[in-house]
């Protein structure tokens, strides 16, 4: 961490007792250029200086590490798969198991955006095979408000953009300019605030338990330095049930390759354990 980020960081822990050296310097200088260009200082001095006599400010500034954009169906190909592939094969395994519930973890879920594009694609599946899959998504975010907007499932006309007419027509109410996530699409998922770099907790306490068949964790670990990236894959590792699945974004799959872990389909971000 350079000399002015521990500065800063050194700040933020007296005002709320967050630690901010997780976080890749690069992520840092951008979230600090960004605040400056916002609050109309031209020199880091001057705004170190307003950032330490302003705890409304230095909330603010906290609150902008905290990276919360998705997209529906984010990675096309990835997701492509998922539909095709993982999740009749993942259904094919539960009909021969004495465990017939999919358990689901998305991880840093933010809007909700990832975690109805999974939901969607699951109660697909039923109605295009007839037979209902039995399925439980737990949706993480360590921030409080993401997650009430998750909740809420509320999202302007531009982040449906990569949604085909039917899919937004069955999934979505529009009222105005708004289009509300459906009552059916929430059913089967639980959302909950969880940090990722919890030392009391291993997965979200509503799931109880890991074993999950599939994680998705992605465009999340570059924000961090490497040994909070290992300490998240460890964490989701640990989590996954035999033959489960770990998702992670495209710019991603470099960190995962170097984690014991290989890529079943080129490209694609989707890994299992070796």
């Amino acid at each position: 961490m350079t000399e002015k980020n521990k500065k800063i960081n050194k700040l933020i822990f007296q005002h709320h007792g967050i630690d901010l050296s997780k976080y890749e310097d690069a992520f840092l200088n951008k979230s600090i250029q960004k605040r400056m260009k916002e609050t109309f200082f031209e020199s880091e001095a001057a705004y170190y200086s307003y950032l330490e006599q302003s705890q409304v400010e230095s909330g603010i500034f906290m609150k902008s590490l905290q990276i919360s954009y998705t997209e529906f169906f984010r990675n096309t190909l990835t997701f492509s798969v998922l539909e095709k592939i993982l999740i009749p094969s993942i259904a094919r395994r539960k009909a021969q198991s004495n465990r017939n519930m999919v358990r689901i973890w998305s991880a840093a879920c933010a809007a909700g955006q990832e975690t109805y594009s999974l939901a969607m694609l699951f109660n697909e599946y039923s109605t295009c095979h007839g037979e209902k899959i039995n399925f439980r998504i737990f949706a993480s975010d360590q921030s409080e408000a993401q997650i009430q907007d998750a909740l809420l499932g509320e999202y302007p006309e531009q982040a449906l953009n990569s949604l085909n007419l039917k899919r937004v027509n069955r999934w979505f109410t529009k009222i105005g300019d708004i289009y509300t996530v459906k009552p059916v699409l929430k059913e089967g998922i639980d959302f909950s605030v969880f940090d990722l770099l919890s030392k009391q907790f291993s997965c979200p306490p509503t799931s109880i338990f890991g074993d999950f068949d599939l994680i998705v964790c992605a465009n999340l670990l570059f924000y961090y330095k490497p040994e909070y990236q290992q300490k998240i894959i460890q964490k989701a590792i640990n989590c996954l049930s035999p033959n489960g699945y770990l998702i992670t974004g495209e710019t991603e799959r470099d960190i995962l390759l170097k984690s014991g872990l290989h890529e079943i389909y080129p490209q694609t971000g989707i890994f299992q354990l070796d």
